[in-house]
């Protein structure tokens, strides 16, 4: 069995820090149930600089010169009578002014959140790129084709994050023991972050969702929704029944016990594994919960875990009809934490000692932080999963899951790591590929 709070089954390498420290049981200020603390006064706003590209026009036609007429005396004619008048025939306006230029849309969006200019990340996997092609997803106050995804956090539990204000969504409350729950009872509709660790979910989410708004960091789909699902305790450790309830009732299935969820999810992201069983595979109560959401048509992305090993071992990482994603570098290699294998899927942004992946959080030295892990690689395709999912809502968790790994980018050298079994899946998430392949096709629409 595994135990250790230091590995982190939230799947952070490192422990979220305050004030550039690593983190201390009791370092970071809990969150009472409801409470969350104050919110940084935020920076003015800074208008987005968009800058289309030059329209290229053809260049202007003229009519071939003819030779004059060879002129020749001739014959003077009789008079003739002069033809009756009639009318020019009208000529379409369409003719007389000429076409409008057609606008090209800009190769790359940037939102003006301060934040974004250290966000390597979003730079990593195109999402500049991806955001362009997806306008009415990200011009502040439009409106959207589709209704906004739900995209449920099953993890330490809610944080009113100023990030997501209006669209994020308190749950429930999954973990039964009262002794670890910290707030002095079990399950309950309260899904409040208690403890330590308690912004570990809202830094996940707001990866996923936070508004592009001048403040702050940008998120990858600024339209989402998100549902908070408390499934971890103070310790930061994962029953796997209370996993396994938790992944039900995101996707808005039936739990014995628990009022109905009354937004299910599209997507559900799972930066952790389930402690309290051995690392030998699946876990049956979690296979059989993922199953029954796969079938409810709701994608399951899944961190990898931070230990250097084999992710197959793992729950939910091990599991079949899920979407495992591995940490890669700026560089798009695997840092040394990061779980390999032939389970995972896919690799993504999870940064490395050092060089982690700038979040906005209010647990942290004004409102920032950096954390690494696969905790942060998930999100990243959670967030494109949602994005895709807005364009083409009815794409399900196997088209996902297929179009997602085809478009990644390869590895450098066609490999992650220099050992063969080390393996990271296709290659690094490339959200522009991914949009650009999806509005190319009308599968999903």
């Amino acid at each position: 069995m595994k135990l250790s709070l230091l590995t982190l089954p939230l799947l952070c390498a490192a422990l979220l820090s305050v004030g550039g420290q690593a983190a201390t049981p009791g370092n970071i200020p809990a969150l009472p149930p409801g409470q969350t603390l104050p919110v940084p006064k935020p920076p003015a706003p800074k208008p987005p600089v968009v800058k289309p590209l030059p329209v290229q026009m053809p260049p202007a036609q003229t009519p071939p010169i003819q030779p004059p007429l060879e002129i020749a005396p001739a014959t003077p004619l009789r008079p003739q009578t002069a033809p009756p008048l009639v009318p020019l025939p009208v000529v379409p306006p369409s003719i007389l002014t000429p076409p409008k230029p057609v606008a090209v849309p800009p190769a790359a969006y940037r939102p003006a959140d301060p934040l974004f200019t250290r966000q390597w990340d979003m730079t990593t996997i195109g999402m500049p790129q991806a955001w362009a092609l997806l306008p009415e997803i990200v011009k502040k106050g439009g409106v959207s084709q589709t209704p906004p995804v739900t995209v449920a956090v099953l993890d330490t539990g809610f944080v009113n994050s100023p990030e997501l204000a209006g669209r994020v969504v308190n749950g429930y409350d999954f973990v039964h023991d009262p002794v670890r729950s910290g707030d002095g009872d079990g399950r309950d509709t309260d899904a409040s972050g208690v403890g330590q660790l308690a912004y570990h979910g809202e830094v996940v989410a707001n990866i996923i969702a936070a508004a592009h708004d001048g403040r702050g960091m940008a998120g990858i789909n600024p339209t989402a929704r998100i549902v908070q699902v408390r499934v971890a305790g103070t310790d930061g450790l994962i029953d796997p029944q209370d996993l396994a309830d938790g992944l039900l009732w995101a996707a808005g299935l039936a739990v014995p016990g628990v009022p109905a969820n009354p937004n299910p999810a599209k997507v559900l992201n799972l930066s952790l594994f389930a402690d309290f069983i051995p690392l030998t595979g699946c876990d049956a109560r979690i296979q059989n919960a993922v199953s029954a959401v796969n079938a409810k048509g709701a994608l399951i992305v899944v961190g990898a875990a931070n230990d250097g090993a084999d992710a197959s071992g793992y729950s939910p990482a091990g599991c079949r009809n899920v979407l495992t994603v591995t940490s890669a570098t700026q560089q798009g290699t695997r840092p040394d934490y990061a779980n390999w294998g032939r389970s995972v899927a896919i690799a993504a942004p999870g940064g490395e000692t050092g060089h982690g992946v700038p979040v906005s959080s209010l647990s942290g030295p004004g409102g920032e932080r950096s954390p690494n892990g696969t905790s942060m690689a998930a999100p990243h395709v959670a967030g494109v999963a949602s994005l895709l999912l807005s364009a083409r809502p009815r794409l399900t968790p196997t088209q996902l899951r297929a179009l997602l790994t085809r478009t990644a980018t390869p590895f450098p050298g066609g490999r992650c790591d220099p050992a063969p079994a080390r393996t990271c899946g296709s290659g690094t998430l490339n959200a522009a590929a991914a949009v650009r392949e999806a509005l190319a096709s009308s599968l999903g629409k």
